[in-house]
């Protein structure tokens, strides 16, 4: 009777797990078929002599998707694609009629109306966002935009909750679809939808109002999804700096095949020359070379030595004519070599000299061509790998076999927790990365997978008058002596030798 009761459990047991893994998989499967239904054009039939043909049309679409977004083609419902189809994003259709550059408005002045207010934020903080999220494409076009506070405005902007009015789309509660707009036109064309049941923001927690108004408003005005990951018209949301202006290439130039440029363009401003104790500065790239570290700003170098106080300032061009201003990675090598990127080329550089039959295309080294340009770099020289930082991806180079490594690209949020979405540069010292993201620095160690410190970008830098005290950035209120903070400690001591033996002079004279 025992072994009965337990042969019972056991089968009862046993086919619960399974059971819980065949409802994870429904979901999933209602999931997707949602996804590519609302923004791939998935139509499924009923009937179950329809069931093959509806597999290979879910499988095509996948494809689709997963094209589309950079991610290995597959057909089939990997952690990646999931994890993509669960991210919050525009309700535009990713193909269908906004898989092509639409035709514009037939008129360059064009007029908005904020129909209602989010009370998340402050009227006048609606406003500013709206106003801003236009200005990034007036910047590159000839439009001008005019706010109206009553009638029918060419862009008509409101915040709806799921179904809504005569909207064809509709919203789905919190993060999930965040916004919604229609291309030029009569009736509904140029209106702009927000979901109230997001939680908008300025600058704060949540979804900012003015990245998501500008990407929307980029539909307003006739452009489709851009596969571009660093694009302003990619579907997912990305978190931005918002200050920072949030327009690629990609996104200029689809705007401009519309419109043109500005008719009266901007006077070009000179180079500014950027300031170490800037309390805001950034870096383009970083690299260390040998018992140095160069910093890469503009048409500028910042090199530091581990046992040296000097830092040296340069023109990139006293050291290697032939290289670009404005570089977007570097890193060196195991074999004593930098590498150094702009755009979709690589220059390789071994002591002071640029090797010559260079610039060569980053599809050498094993990029898709969807990837138009790296935005960091960084080698780990403990085993020879090289990570590469494209958007919100990260790819790793196998330096030995000079080949990618399968299994990427990965999310940069999940393969190195804690530093954000993005990163503008990299570099390694002492076993830690160091990762560079607009002012600030993540001192991350790569063992234990964590952020051990977050500081100024510019603590690398000797900088003689301080820096903005408002923002605290470190961790751990422990001191680490190594480095650039050595520097200071070093000037200390000889400042106080060189006191104390001036004194002592004075002394035997008098």
């Amino acid at each position: 009777m025992k072994n009965l009761l337990l042969l019972l459990v056991f089968a009862t047991l046993s086919s619960a797990f399974p059971a819980d893994q065949r409802t994870e998989d429904e979901e999933n499967l209602q999931l997707t078929q949602a996804y590519l239904n609302q923004f791939y054009s998935l139509e499924i039939e009923g009937s179950h002599l329809a069931q093959s043909r509806n597999r290979s049309l879910l499988d095509g679409k996948i494809r689709e998707m997963q094209a589309f977004f950079g991610l290995t083609v597959t057909g089939k419902l990997d952690s990646n694609t999931l994890e993509i189809m669960k991210t919050p994003r525009c309700g535009v259709p990713d193909v269908g009629q906004y898989g092509y550059t639409l035709p514009g408005w037939k008129k360059y002045n064009l007029t908005y109306r904020i129909v209602n207010y989010t009370p998340d934020m402050a009227r006048p903080d609606v406003d500013e966002a709206i106003q801003k999220g236009l200005e990034v494409w007036s910047k590159v076009t000839p439009l001008t935009f005019t706010k109206i506070s009553k009638g029918i405005a060419d862009i008509m902007i409101a915040f709806r909750t799921r179904v809504h009015g005569r909207c064809p789309r509709y919203f789905d509660g919190p993060l999930g679809v965040l916004g919604h707009a229609f291309p030029p036109g009569l009736g509904l064309g140029g209106d702009t939808h927000f979901d109230e049941d997001e939680n908008w923001t300025k600058d704060g927690v949540g979804f900012s109002l003015f990245l998501v108004a500008a990407h929307e408003f980029g539909h307003s005005l006739g452009l489709s999804h851009s596969s571009d990951q660093t694009a302003l018209m990619f579907p997912n949301y990305v978190s931005l700096d918002p200050s920072k202006y949030p327009l690629s290439q990609d996104d200029i130039n689809g705007i401009q095949s519309i419109y043109g440029p500005p008719k009266v363009p901007a006077k070009p401003k000179g180079p500014t020359l950027p300031h170490a104790c800037d309390p805001d500065l950034t870096f383009d790239a970083i690299t260390t070379f040998r018992r140095e570290v160069m910093f890469f700003k503009g048409r500028h170098i910042w090199r530091i030595y581990y046992d040296i106080t000097d830092i040296e300032f340069e023109l990139i061009s006293s050291f290697w004519p032939s290289l670009p201003a404005d570089i977007h990675a570097a890193y060196e090598n195991p074999i004593d070599k930098i590498l150094v990127f702009k755009d979709d080329n690589f220059w390789v550089i071994r002591g002071y000299a640029v090797l010559p039959d260079y610039p060569k295309s980053i599809y050498t080294l094993g990029f898709p061509r969807r990837v138009k340009k790296i935005d960091a770099a960084v080698c780990d020289r403990s085993i020879r790998k090289t990570y590469f930082f494209v958007g919100i991806w990260c790819w790793r180079y196998d330096e030995v076999t000079q080949t990618m490594d399968k299994g990427y690209p990965r999310r940069v949020v999940k393969y190195f927790p804690g530093i954000g979405l993005q990163v503008d540069a990299a570099f390694q010292h002492k076993g830690f990365f160091y990762f560079f993201r607009r002012s600030k620095q993540f001192e991350y160690d790569p063992k234990a997978k964590t952020v051990t410190r977050i500081m100024k970008t510019n603590t690398w830098l000797q900088c003689k008058e301080p820096l903005n005290s408002s923002s605290d950035f470190t961790i751990s209120e422990g001191k680490v002596y190594s480095g650039v903070e050595m520097f200071h400690y070093k000037n200390l001591n000889f400042l106080i030798f060189s006191i104390v033996h001036m004194m002592n002079k004075i002394y035997s004279y008098q």
